[in-house]
């Protein structure tokens, strides 16, 4: 089946391009109100992860999001580094080289790694800091991701293909229905796109092993969580297969100006599988 863009995407945001360094980094920004918002997306995934919400956010705010390094349509240069520190420095250099000296952050998976390191390394660039289903709080991670740390079989497993496509994105989700046709498409289209099976390997062993992520990366995290005096919202879906819902207490306990919301019957996708309640829930927080 050919992908059909305007049947899932009607107001897709126009495609913008802007040299960050040498790297040439594909991003979207919309909105002429408030204060600035950057979306950070997860490991493997694309500004398009954010469509449902996108447009609720950019009615009150100056949003933007932005394919990491490695990721979308950004460059996957291979001789570059793909940790946690460096993509948070790439995402800092992508809003210097914009003029956004600070902004609401929010962070996906792997995206709210990054936005922890961005405010316990960079605390002047962040205003408000929101963490969804992130990255760097404990060990734990699918065992898809682990495994794809072993040589010759991490190759094979992201080998692109319409079924592996389809088997990773009901991964994601607590209802397979949610995952329609169209999205799954979307996913195998991404997949195809030259050097993303290469940086997403690169990404996954920078930051994890066979055991699930680095030690280096959510212990220091997790000890800086307390110098964290921005606000911050926590949001997990009980169900995640990626990472585990137990990580939420890891922020709540550590961060001294935290707000957590669990959605039940939710997995990695919250702004996918529960979308109203999502974007309520992010824009009352942004504004209070």
């Amino acid at each position: 089946m050919q992908f059909n863009k305007e049947k899932y995407i009607m107001n897709t945001p126009q495609d913008r391009y802007i040299k960050v360094g040498n790297i040439n980094t594909h991003y979207w920004a919309e909105g002429s109100q408030g204060s600035p918002v950057v979306l950070i997306h997860g490991i493997g995934q694309y500004i398009e992860s954010w469509l449902p919400s996108f447009g609720a956010l950019a009615a009150r705010y100056r949003v933007y999001a932005v394919d990491l390094l490695g990721h979308g349509r950004t460059d996957k240069p291979l001789n570059v580094s793909y940790k946690i520190a460096d993509l948070a420095q790439f995402v800092r250099d992508f809003m210097a080289t914009l003029g956004i000296e600070h902004a609401h952050i929010v962070g996906h998976s792997l995206g709210g790694a990054i936005g922890i390191q961005l405010a316990l390394v960079q605390p002047s660039v962040v205003d408000k800091l929101a963490l969804v289903n992130s990255g760097g709080l404990g060990k734990e991670v699918t065992m898809v991701i682990r495994i794809m740390n072993i040589p010759i079989l991490g190759e094979l497993l992201t080998r692109p293909s319409r079924s592996g496509s389809a088997n990773l994105a009901k991964l994601l989700v607590h209802d397979p229905a949610v995952m329609t046709d169209e999205l799954i498409e979307l996913s195998y289209q991404m997949s195809l796109l030259p050097g993303v099976p290469k940086s997403f390997l690169r990404t996954v062993r920078a930051n994890g092993n066979l055991f699930g992520q680095n030690k280096s990366l959510y212990s220091s995290n997790v000890q800086g969580l307390p110098s964290i005096t921005k606000p911050v919202l926590v949001v997990w879906g009980r169900q995640d297969q990626v990472i585990p819902v137990a990580h939420a207490e890891v922020a709540t306990k550590n961060l001294p100006n935290v707000r957590v919301q669990i959605f039940d019957n939710c997995g990695h996708f919250p702004m996918l599988e529960h979308t109203q309640s999502f974007n309520e829930l992010l824009l009352e927080f942004l504004g209070n």
